[in-house]
């Protein structure tokens, strides 16, 4: 589940203050620490999936159900991968995590089957799938 999808429901509401939302993200729910709830605010307001009305966050919850798509996704390829190569989860998951500092800012999902298929996994089930 997308984080910001995680606070809407731990507040019941899709309208969060700045701060609110950081301390909903790092602190209540605990995703994640300071730094990186700043950082997926600012790319949440780049995308589009956050917007700014009188000085509230506001979530756009239609694009928040298309980027819970993607991410459902890049955790099926996770889960494949794990599991065609015996690994856990969060081993996988690292993996990407250093190709991503190899190849710079890709999208995840893209950074994902470029790990499976560098482990020599049959990722071609994927392949329609991903935006490039």
């Amino acid at each position: 589940m997308h984080p910001i999808k995680h606070a809407v429901e731990y507040k019941g509401s899709p309208e969060f203050t700045r701060s609110e939302l950081v301390g909903i993200l790092a602190f209540s729910l605990r995703l994640m620490d300071v730094k990186a709830a700043k950082e997926l605010i600012e790319r949440s307001l780049e995308a589009g999936l956050l917007e700014e009305k009188d000085g509230l966050l506001v979530v756009n919850e239609a694009l928040l159900s298309e980027e819970e798509a993607e991410e459902d996704l890049f955790n099926e390829m996770v889960t494949y991968i794990a599991n065609s190569l015996g690994w856990e989860r969060g081993e996988v998951i690292e993996g990407i995590k250093s190709m991503r500092e190899r190849y710079g800012d890709l999208d995840e999902n893209v950074l994902a089957y470029l790990f499976g298929m560098d482990r020599g996994v049959d990722m071609s089930q994927f392949r329609d799938r991903i935006d490039v």
